[in-house]
């Protein structure tokens, strides 16, 4: 993406959080892989650089420009590890969005400062065990005893699990209501019956915390309660685009690193007393790959640039996120193959690259989800 397209503002924030990435994130990257764990200080300087709180306006201790520089700065930060790129995605689009759009005035006082410097990281309990992309089916359940919630029910691949200080939790409060029985509520992780039972042992982005959480007669006061009881599937569903733009801005920063590390090694690697980079099979593939990445890059930007207008733009952030996890994993194979049997060493960072990649194809929303929504709109599509 060329900078005269982008704002001045834009460019400052996109490449401090690629300084940043290069100079912070991407040396212990495989580290924190190992150690299944985001160094806390880290997370703390992410805060303080204002990557932690970019949906969320200055009023309430944010740092929002626009989803453009929001999408650039989880480009970046994803480049320099895939599971950074997930732990700032998450929190900003559903830890932060939610509290942010539905939050009363006392919620958003009592949280929004906190979520927005990184202080206080947010995880989305929404998934179980039988429903994923089926949201409206949750047998959690919250029942309303003598002013109070308690909630029962398990919660399956938890972003931030281990590590969120608050947990936005989504239970059926009224089942004969069907899809209009499902409410969400604010839970901080430290409240008795919030039980974080494992951290899932994952074949990619592993330094990211995924937990599965047992809520046992998990007891909130009435006023957690997040927006009006019965809207708990309006609220679930109305970050979907600043989510999808979020994951597809990861995958494009994942393949972005890959393809930088394929060609930084097609020019030193010599095979037939020249570069690879001279042959004609991989020039190809490098070709190839370029292209996918700055294709994806104007389908998030153009979402990118809906949402910030307040346009509705789900079918175009579903088709970035679609295009954009397929495209990684397309980019990171290529990667691979253009280092050899290297590339399926751990001493290469593209076999990680690989392995991360492959994720952002599954969780918000699924590619066969990504189908069904921008089909759904072809419906009334204007020919």
């Amino acid at each position: 993406m060329h900078d005269l397209e982008l704002s001045e503002e834009q460019v400052m924030i996109r490449d401090m959080a690629r300084d940043f990435a290069r100079g912070e994130i991407a040396p212990h990257a495989q580290a924190w892989e190992k150690a299944g764990w985001i160094d806390d200080a880290l997370v703390a300087k992410m805060g303080e650089l204002g990557l932690l709180g970019m949906v969320v306006p200055e009023e309430w201790g944010g740092t929002y420009v626009d989803y453009v520089a929001y999408a650039l700065a989880v480009e970046e930060i994803s480049a320099g590890d895939g599971a950074t790129g997930a732990l700032m995605s998450i929190h900003n689009s559903v830890g932060c969005g939610p509290v942010l759009n539905y939050g009363s005035q006392a919620q958003k006082e009592a949280w929004l400062p906190g979520l927005a410097s990184g202080q206080t990281i947010g995880c989305f309990c929404l998934t179980e065990p039988q429903a994923g992309s089926e949201a409206h089916n949750l047998r959690t359940r919250a029942e309303l005893r003598d002013g109070q919630w308690v909630i029962n029910g398990a919660k399956q691949f938890v972003s931030n699990g281990k590590r969120a200080k608050l947990a936005i939790v989504f239970a059926v409060t009224d089942p004969e209501l069907g899809k209009k029985g499902l409410s969400a509520f604010l839970v901080p992780t430290d409240t008795p019956g919030f039980i974080v039972d494992r951290t899932e042992h994952k074949m990619g982005i592993r330094a990211s915390d995924t937990c599965a959480v047992t809520l046992s007669n998990c007891t909130l006061p009435e006023a957690n309660l997040l927006g009006e009881r019965g809207k708990g599937l309006a609220i679930a569903l109305s970050n979907l685009e600043g989510g999808r733009i979020g994951i597809a801005a990861q995958a494009l920063g994942i393949a972005r690193a890959a393809f930088e590390a394929a060609l930084a090694y097609s020019r030193q690697r010599v095979q037939f007393d020249k570069a690879i980079i001279e042959h004609q099979s991989i020039a190809n593939l490098l070709a190839d790959m370029h292209t996918r990445l700055n294709a994806a890059r104007l389908l998030i930007l153009h979402a990118a640039r809906l949402r910030s207008a307040g346009q509705p733009c789900l079918s175009e952030a579903s088709q970035a996120k679609l295009f954009a996890s397929e495209m990684a994993e397309k980019v990171c194979s290529s990667a691979m193959q253009i280092h050899g049997g290297y590339g399926y060493l751990e001493d290469y960072p593209v076999e990680r690259y690989y392995r991360d990649a492959r994720i952002t194809q599954i969780y918000e929303g699924s590619s066969e989800i990504q189908r069904m929504v921008i089909a759904r709109e072809l419906r009334h599509y204007s020919i």
